[in-house]
C-alpha cells in the first residue's frame, strides 16, 4: 500500500476534535453573565427542593407565642399566623411545586413530541387520528377541567399533579412539532436516508429529533414555568384540597388571613411570590443558552 493511500492512524489534532457536550455547555453558559446568574438561580432552587426538606421536618412546628414575628436570626423571613417559620415553609413547599412542574413539563414534552413526530412523519390515517385527538385536547378548557378533576383526583402527590397538567397541556406542542416534522420529511437528507433503506425509527430518532431538539428544549423550560403558575394558581384559588404544603397554599392562607392588610405579615405573602418570580427569571435567563447548546448554527467560535 502506497504512502498516499495508507490510512491515517495517528491522533486527531486538537483543533479538529469535536468538543464534548460538557465543553459546549460550559462555553455557552459562561459566554454571558446573565446565563451564569440564571443557572445559579435554577441550581439553588433545585438543591433547595431536593435537600431542603431534609433540614426541616414535614410537620412544621407551631408556636402561638410568635405569631407574625418579625425577621430574626431564628426566623429570617419572620413567621406566619401560626408562628411557623416562613423560611421553613418556603423550603418544604419547594419540593412539591418544583417536582410537579418538572413532571408536568416532562409529560407535556413527551406526549406532544411523540404525537407530533408520529403524525407529521407517517401522515395518512395515523395523522388524521392523532390530530383529531389533539384538536379534542385543545378544545377542552384546561382550568375548569382541573377544577372538576380535583373533586375525584387526589393531588397530594406531585406525580398526580404533573400527570394531569401534562395530559391537558400537550396539544399545542404536538401541532408545532408536527409542522416542523412535515417540513423536515421533505428535505434531501431524509430522502437520502430512505433511499439507503434506513428504518423509520432510525430516521425519526437520528435525523428528525436532533433537528427539532432546540425547539423541544425551549418548550421544556417554558413548560416548567407554566406548570408552576398552573399549580400555584389552583392552590391559591382554593379549588384543590390542601393535602401538602406548597407555595400556592401559602398564598391562599396569606390572603385568607388578611396578609394584604396586616403589615407584619407582608413577608408571609411576598416570599412565595418572590420565589415564583425568581424561578421564572432564572429560566428566562438561560433560554438562549440551551438554544445555543443544542443548535450548532448559533454557537460562536
Amino acid at each position: 500500500m502506497s504512502q498516499a493511500t495508507a490510512p491515517y492512524l495517528g491522533t486527531v489534532p486538537p483543533e479538529f476534535r469535536r468538543p464534548s457536550l460538557w465543553t459546549i455547555s460550559w462555553r455557552a453558559i459562561t459566554r454571558k453573565p446573565s446565563r451564569v446568574i440564571g443557572i445559579v438561580i435554577i441550581l439553588f432552587f433545585t438543591l433547595m427542593a431536593i435537600f431542603g426538606p431534609m433540614l426541616y421536618p414535614k410537620q412544621l412546628p407551631i408556636n402561638p407565642a410568635e405569631l407574625y414575628a418579625p425577621p430574626s436570626w431564628a426566623h429570617p423571613l419572620g413567621t406566619d399566623f401560626e408562628g411557623t417559620s416562613v423560611l421553613a415553609e418556603i423550603i418544604t413547599g419547594s419540593r412539591y411545586v418544583l417536582s410537579a412542574a418538572a413532571l408536568a413539563a416532562v409529560f407535556t414534552i413527551g406526549f406532544g413530541t411523540l404525537a407530533g413526530v408520529v403524525s407529521g412523519y407517517f401522515l395518512g390515517s395515523t395523522d388524521q387520528i392523532i390530530m383529531r385527538v389533539t384538536d379534542f385536547i385543545l378544545t377542552i378548557p384546561g382550568f375548569p377541567l382541573l377544577i372538576v378533576l380535583s373533586t375525584i383526583w387526589s393531588f397530594g402527590s406531585p406525580i398526580a399533579m404533573g400527570l394531569v397538567l401534562g395530559l391537558t397541556g400537550w396539544g399545542g406542542l404536538a401541532r408545532a412539532v408536527r409542522s416542523q416534522t412535515l417540513s423536515l420529511r421533505e428535505r434531501g437528507f431524509i430522502e437520502a436516508a430512505r433511499g439507503l433503506g434506513l428504518s423509520n425509527s432510525h430516521i425519526i430518532t437520528r435525523e428528525i429529533l436532533p433537528n427539532i431538539s432546540p425547539y423541544i428544549a425551549m418548550n421544556l423550560l417554558l413548560s416548567v414555568t407554566g406548570g408552576i403558575y398552573a399549580e400555584v394558581g389552583l392552590f391559591f384559588l382554593g379549588v384543590i384540597p390542601f393535602q401538602s404544603n406548597n407555595w400556592g397554599v401559602m398564598l391562599n392562607l396569606a390572603f385568607s388571613n388578611g396578609a394584604m392588610y396586616t403589615p407584619q405579615s407582608l413577608l408571609y405573602m411576598v416570599s412565595p411570590m418572590a420565589c415564583i418570580l425568581l424561578v421564572t427569571f432564572g429560566i428566562v435567563l438561560t433560554l438562549d443558552a440551551f438554544d445555543e447548546i443544542l443548535n450548532p448554527r448559533l454557537r460562536e467560535g
